[in-house]
């Protein structure tokens, strides 16, 4: 199946409790940190609820 790159791109720090939890469950910590994950709807709503903390790399 296909993959999709997420580059985390905006620091965690303020963001409400849920969006944290949701770059960690995309396994990022970083800022600049890029993880490679399937191309699901569900992995398409994560990056969704943190559009601003993230973007996806080609």
């Amino acid at each position: 199946m296909a993959t999709i790159k997420i580059k985390q791109i905006k620091s965690k720090i303020g963001a409400p409790i849920d969006q944290k939890r949701t770059l960690q469950s995309l396994g990022l910590r970083k800022i600049s940190q890029v993880v490679e994950r399937e191309d699901s709807p569900e992995v398409r709503g994560m990056i969704r609820k943190v559009h601003h903390l993230v973007t996806v790399v080609e």
